[in-house]
């Protein structure tokens, strides 16, 4: 059965690999239950309220240029097939397919669990960076707006603050951002991951338009707020051809810097990319995927420190090459600059100094 199913980028639910028995419907029996015409599975988006003790992470990767992360959703119904936060679902007892998107998880008490953290005595400011897993501007924000209050968090207490998303509603929250900037509190990482809105469509169906990501990675810079564009993941066969239009064209909307990773399909997500491919793109399925294993030891899967996000083999190193050449070509005397980490502790002195 080749239906792609509109509108998620899974198409399917892979088991959990922490679950010893598996729920499986047989597609004769859904078509036995549902009317002709009606969806057999609902395919609506549940939000889920949870109640973590914590919301800041270390972060122990030495791939990652981040030290500490926050997530106020986990899930994302942004649906981007690639995306390498579906495995953490299943810590949760979901799927890291459909449920990824369709049960997102909500921390309402993140505004709370931060300032917790941040001001405690012991505590010595680093940036921490929205969305190190999921997308903090995914559609649930329009409704809990739990981000906006984090952010009214960090401006309290004059600490830095780092945001990865590739939604435009980040806009709503010009306002703080602004006020954050003026101190040299917070960068912006907005991602791009395609030109065209026909692969965007596919790889990332419930996301931003690329002309709303331009046009945010735009305003953001005009009013100052320094913007690096993440081009990622490259995927060859389907995007990698792209790297030089994308990095001159997020270059003259404003972006200070660009960075970008290979994909790499770790876990349950090279199940997931597999099936989604054979479904989106017959035609040029087995390609990329060899392609995708070309770059990464003969493997979809790559947990290698140092490897997992370049890649390696010829492939990998002419997709390096083009981002050196990006680089030079558009990004020269362009510098994202480092946040202030100093303010935080005198503000905190000063409050201290009140007792």
């Amino acid at each position: 059965m080749n239906k792609l199913l509109k509108g998620r980028g899974a198409q399917k639910n892979t088991p959990n690999k922490f679950l010893r028995h598996v729920y499986e419907m047989r597609e004769d029996f859904l078509e036995f239950c549902h009317r002709e015409g009606e969806e057999a599975e609902d395919n609506k988006t549940q939000y889920i309220p949870i109640f973590p003790k914590t919301i800041v992470n270390k972060v122990d990767s030495p791939d990652v240029g981040m030290l500490y992360s926050m997530n106020p959703y986990q899930g994302c119904e942004h649906g981007c097939v690639y995306c390498y936060a579906r495995n953490a679902h299943e810590y949760w007892g979901y799927s890291a397919g459909l449920d990824f998107e369709r049960k997102i998880l909500v921390k309402k008490s993140a505004a709370e669990l931060l300032e917790s953290k941040i001001k405690h005595k012991n505590w010595k400011a680093e940036t921490i960076v929205l969305s190190g897993n999921t997308d903090c501007y995914q559609p649930a924000e329009q409704k809990f707006k739990i981000t906006r209050a984090c952010l009214e968090v960090f401006l309290k207490y004059h600490h830095p603050v780092g945001i990865i998303t590739k939604n435009a509603t980040i806009l709503r929250d010009l306002d703080l951002l602004s006020e954050l900037n003026a101190n040299q509190l917070v960068g912006v990482h907005i991602s791009v991951t395609s030109l065209s809105e026909k692969t965007r469509r596919k790889l990332e169906p419930r996301t931003t338009s690329i002309s709303k990501r331009l046009e945010t990675i735009k305003k953001l810079s005009e009013h100052g707020i320094p913007v690096n564009a993440m081009l990622a993941p490259i995927i060859p066969g389907i995007n990698s051809h792209e790297l030089l239009p994308l990095a001159k064209t997020v270059a003259e909307h404003g972006a200070l810097s660009f960075g970008f990773t290979l994909v790499r399909l770790n876990g349950a997500i090279g199940q997931i990319f597999t099936d989604w491919i054979q479904k989106a793109m017959p035609d040029s399925a087995q390609k990329v995927l060899k392609m995708i294993q070309d770059c990464h030891g003969g493997s979809l899967n790559d947990s290698r420190f140092g490897l997992r996000n370049r890649g390696e083999g010829k492939i990998a190193a002419q997709i390096h090459d083009t981002a050196r050449l990006a680089s030079q070509r558009y990004f020269k005397c362009r510098v994202f600059p480092d946040l202030n980490k100093d303010l935080h502790a005198q503000y905190k002195n000063g409050q201290m100094r009140l007792f």
